[in-house]
């Protein structure tokens, strides 16, 4: 009989934890898809409670970028749905767990394409968490640290995550602007740094969007002479503007001659199919190509690995956005140099978040949407 008690006593100390826990979650409300095919509508949905080490961050604004668009539409591989996307964060501290240490209630705050990984492998041993196989991405994924709860991302009016993996923004940042640079930001300025690119270096951009135009103005502020390339001519006036020493418009023969053996380094930001040998034989002995730049599946481009041996020398690496501590000090240099993306800031509806999405599909956006989620209802 006691034992039965016992039993019945941990029974029901269980369902007391489980009900407060669950009474703890955060509500949240954004915007979702729930089929590859489908628009987005208005969706309500629980954060898990704030952990001793978690803060709570309520989202202002929340980045477009071109990897949500392939992540809604299925274009990498199947999803699941409902899919809250976004993973260009900015927002402001509204709570804080018993253990937080770097954040105050108040302070401006932003997340990136990673909230979570296991710490202790190689790569996060290392600061490069983007590579750790337990890494748990901002939203369309499942996060082994929260009884695997589906995240979902900053299309959204809040998000809780420990503060090891939140970015401190600084007071004096232009907030609206801030959100790309979690993503736009590190993936262009982590492989610039990681090839030492520095003054009076020739520097290649190819694709000159959202990422591309990032590139640009950290290769320019460092010093570099930087070639642009897209495909038509509508940008070669904005490149000029941001401090491009040239514009090529790829599919114009003319501008494409005597490119060979000519530039150091070439950043790779083009999410289309393209001929990458085109951009390794424009490199100089020893220069290095990093593809950060990922195409749909079914439109992926590919190399043939002769084409290595016959440029011998070139050096071509893939480069997957930062790990936090980079992405902190890309941040920080960002604001003290005052390079921001250039942004549109539409509201918070889902009319504009269709708009703007097939502005994106259809070449129409020069930079980056950023959704004010501010004006959400």
């Amino acid at each position: 009989m006691k034992n039965k008690i016992n039993i019945i006593m941990l029974l029901v100390i269980a369902f007391v934890s489980t009900t407060l826990a669950q009474n703890n979650k955060v509500p949240a409300k954004g915007f979702a898809v729930f089929a590859n095919n489908s628009k987005f509508t208005e969706y309500e949905f629980n954060r898990h409670p704030i952990g001793d080490d978690e803060i709570k961050i309520e989202i202002l604004y929340a980045g477009i970028c071109h990897s949500d668009v392939h992540h809604v539409r299925g274009d990498w591989g199947k999803e699941e749905y409902p899919m809250v996307p976004g993973h260009e964060i900015a927002g402001q501290v509204t709570e804080v767990g018993k253990n937080v240490t770097r954040f105050r209630i108040g302070d401006y705050a932003g997340v990136g394409c990673l909230v979570n990984s296991c710490g202790h492998c190689d790569y996060c041993k290392e600061s490069l968490e983007q590579y750790c196989k337990e890494a748990v991405l901002t939203y369309h994924d499942h996060d082994q640290f929260h009884d695997h709860e589906t995240t979902q991302g900053g299309y959204s009016n809040n998000i809780v995550l420990t503060e090891n993996f939140t970015i401190k923004i600084p007071k004096n940042a232009d907030l609206k602007k801030v959100a790309p640079l979690l993503c736009a930001g590190i993936t262009t300025y982590s492989p610039i740094h990681y090839s030492k690119v520095k003054k009076g270096d020739k520097v290649g951009v190819a694709g000159f969007g959202g990422l591309g135009h990032m590139a640009v103005r950290y290769m320019v502020q460092m010093g570099a002479e930087v070639t642009v390339f897209d495909i038509t001519d509508d940008k070669r006036e904005d490149a000029k503007r941001l401090g491009a020493a040239k514009y090529v418009n790829v599919n114009n023969p003319e501008d494409l001659k005597g490119l060979d053996n000519s530039l150091g380094f070439i950043i790779s930001t083009i999410p289309a199919s393209y001929d990458p040998n085109m951009y390794l034989k424009m490199l100089e002995i020893d220069g290095q190509m990093a593809i950060v730049g990922l195409p749909p599946f079914n439109s992926m481009p590919v190399i043939s690995i002769d084409k290595f041996i016959w440029q011998g020398n070139r050096k071509i690496f893939g480069s997957q956005i930062g790990g936090i501590k980079e992405t902190q000090e890309m941040l920080d240099y960002s604001v003290a140099n005052n390079i921001y993306p250039e942004v549109e800031i539409i509201p918070a509806t889902t009319s504009s978040i269709e708009n703007a999405y097939q502005n994106v599909l259809d070449g129409k956006v020069k930079f980056r949407y950023v959704i004010d989620m501010k004006t959400m209802k």
